[in-house]
């Protein structure tokens, strides 16, 4: 197996490229095709494919962001419970002042240089870009959806 390419700031973000180029564009283009067959073609049955297809096409993003939501909630519990090892307790009892984008944030953070960014995310109201940012020492995370 290849090994895996370094995860940084840069290039952490990424795309399912059988979501993003294969099945949105499909979906899409069939929305647009529903379009023109009722404007060309006005009726009940070329309006319900036009109402078909719009559904179809926010059901493959709901089902995409629902598988978001819940790795959000599973980052969300991991970081807690990382925080709670490895945070001072002065810290530790700030925890549930950190926002879901500043704990989804830290994950990327090496146990090393973690309480020091909390504790910069915690007094300076860090973004989830300014924390992704200001990590040193990148803890790659090749689990996300």
């Amino acid at each position: 197996m290849a090994e895996k390419k370094p995860q940084t700031f840069a290039n952490h973000a990424r795309r399912d490229p059988l979501f993003h180029f294969f099945t949105v564009p499909v979906f899409m283009l069939a929305v647009i095709a529903a379009l023109l067959h009722f404007i060309r073609h006005p009726g009940w049955h070329s309006g319900a494919f036009f109402v078909l297809s719009v559904a179809a096409l926010i059901a493959v993003f709901k089902l995409r962001l629902y598988a978001l939501r819940v790795q959000d909630r599973v980052i969300r519990l991991e970081e807690r419970l990382r925080l709670a090892t490895l945070l001072p307790e002065p810290l530790r009892s700030r925890m549930p002042e950190l926002t879901e984008d500043q704990l989804i944030a830290l994950r990327f953070a090496a146990d090393g240089e973690l309480p020091k960014l909390t504790e910069r995310a915690l007094s300076e109201h860090l973004s989830r870009a300014d924390i992704k940012k200001a990590i040193q020492v990148w803890r790659p995370d090749y689990w996300r959806v």
